[in-house]
């Protein structure tokens, strides 16, 4: 396989639907690098409950954007893209092919399309929001951003406390929405990607994940968390802030029982990929292909590997 590829693969798509298995055999196929597009596996000691790829395939494909910053550092999707665009960049100067894989739509938007460079920021704005917040509360909040906002309203959480704000207090000093402020400040990468989409039957892919939060629970996802408190790192973290690890710290405060625990994070990986479907089916130009149990990951690869 040449070295000399024009396009890279970026692999998309919802959680546990089968993107790490086929960036592993494509790299394999390419000789490919792997750029990790996950807003949580770049921060050390989360493992388990991000679901990174095994130390062993590791060493044997390099990954980029794992366990790169502390889990209380602060970590931005800008930041991502200017870095990852300049790996990307040496990599195809030494000839060696690239493969973007990834669930988090934020950084696979900054690192191809580019991500506004001005700081818009009102201190006294974000004051005013915070004190709304405070007196009435994230869900009234949120239903103003559906109103100024709706596109980027239902690709959010609605508990997504920081990017409710962030983007009230972009409408409010700029007058656009999300979508119409960065597309103002893009600057697309210099390279071309391919946007491999990964889908599934929404029941079988419900189902998959499920069975992944047993299994995350069973290789010591607790013990994982348990940890990371002894590090020093709590729940009042942004990074810690996120599905199976938020759910594992109210347990540990006895505030919901082990069962309890365990559904809720099944709840809400259900409810993160869902979202993930709605974010991505609003990429233009992407091949999408159905997963499921039969699918043949060394076929899909070679199939990919004759769109580069």
């Amino acid at each position: 396989m040449s070295a000399d590829i024009k396009k890279i693969p970026v692999i998309v798509g919802p959680t546990a639907v089968g993107k790490t298995a086929l960036s592993i055999e494509l790299a394999r196929l390419l000789g490919a690098e792997i750029i990790s597009a996950d807003s949580r596996q770049i921060y050390k000691y989360l493992d388990i409950g991000t679901a990174k790829v095994e130390e062993s395939l590791r060493r044997e494909i390099p990954h980029h954007f794992i366990d790169i910053v502390e889990p209380d550092a602060y970590y931005s999707a800008g930041m991502f893209a200017k870095q990852a665009r300049k790996t990307i960049h040496r990599l195809q100067q030494a000839g060696i092919p690239v493969i973007v894989v990834g669930g988090s739509g934020f950084y696979i938007r900054a690192l191809v399309e580019g991500i506004v460079e001005q700081d818009v920021r009102d201190p006294n704005l974000r004051n005013s929001l915070v004190n709304k917040l405070k007196a009435k509360g994230l869900p009234a909040l949120y239903r103003e951003l559906q109103e100024t906002d709706p596109d980027y309203a239902g690709r959010i959480s609605a508990k997504d406390t920081q990017r409710i704000l962030r983007a009230l207090e972009i409408n409010a000093l700029t007058g656009k929405t999300m979508e119409q402020w960065h597309q103002a400040g893009s600057d697309p990468a210099e390279f071309n990607p391919l946007y491999i989409g990964l889908t599934m039957e929404r029941a079988a892919l419900y189902e998959r994940i499920n069975t992944r939060v047993d299994r995350m629970l069973s290789a010591g996802l607790l013990e994982e968390v348990k940890s990371l408190l002894e590090r020093g790192f709590n729940s009042g973290i942004n990074a810690l802030n996120t599905v199976g690890y938020k759910e594992a710290f109210a347990y540990l405060r006895d505030e919901i029982s082990f069962q309890e625990m365990a559904e809720l994070i099944k709840r809400n990986s259900r409810r993160y990929a869902k979202r993930q479907w709605t974010w991505f089916k609003g990429v233009k130009d992407i091949s999408w292909f159905m997963m499921d149990e039969s699918t043949s990951i060394t076929e899909l690869a070679d199939k990919i590997c004759g769109l580069l």
